[in-house]
């Protein structure tokens, strides 16, 4: 939860709120993130978003349309609708809460995952939050190190350095 601007919770309309649902808000809250909750299923017979929104008040979760401050945008993954006025909300959650980062200075980030590659060798997946991460940068996670030799983005492309949200 630390690493993300705005937390989008799932909440199946017609499970309603699980104890992971819980858990998700409560790391949410801890790392004092937007939150959003998808409220998804919504085109099924037995979803009852009432119900659902009934049980996210119950732990402190109100949503907008009930008189509180968190957006629930209703969705189904299976008719695509209500999609793109979840991007919406994201993108208007984000403007308001003005995520700000450094972007000169030393890099600073999160390690998302690491492997041993046989043809490259140690590879891990970074979020930069902070600074300018560039090739020939060196690199301390934990209690090891090393120095970067390259730089790809999401599709394999090199990069020459990482910014903010690369």
């Amino acid at each position: 939860a630390k690493t993300c601007d705005v937390a989008i919770v799932v909440v199946a309309a017609d499970d309603g709120v699980k104890p992971q649902t819980k858990e998700a808000i409560e790391h949410a809250k801890a790392a004092k993130v937007s939150l959003v909750i998808a409220l998804t299923k919504t085109d099924k017979e037995q979803a009852d978003i009432n119900r659902v929104k009934q049980e996210l008040s119950e732990i402190g979760v109100v949503p907008d349309d009930w008189g509180g401050d968190i957006p629930c945008v209703e969705v189904s993954s299976k008719t695509q609708e209500g999609l793109e006025n979840l991007l919406e909300v994201v993108l208007l959650v984000s403007d308001i809460a003005e995520p700000k980062a450094m972007f000169k200075g030393l890099a600073s980030g999160v390690v998302i995952e690491s492997h041993i590659d046989t043809g490259k060798g140690p590879v891990a997946t970074l979020l930069v939050q902070n600074g300018e991460l560039k090739t020939g940068d060196w690199i301390v996670v934990g209690s090891g190190s090393g120095k970067i030799r390259s730089l790809e983005d999401f599709r394999g492309q090199t990069l020459k350095k990482a910014e903010p949200a690369m």
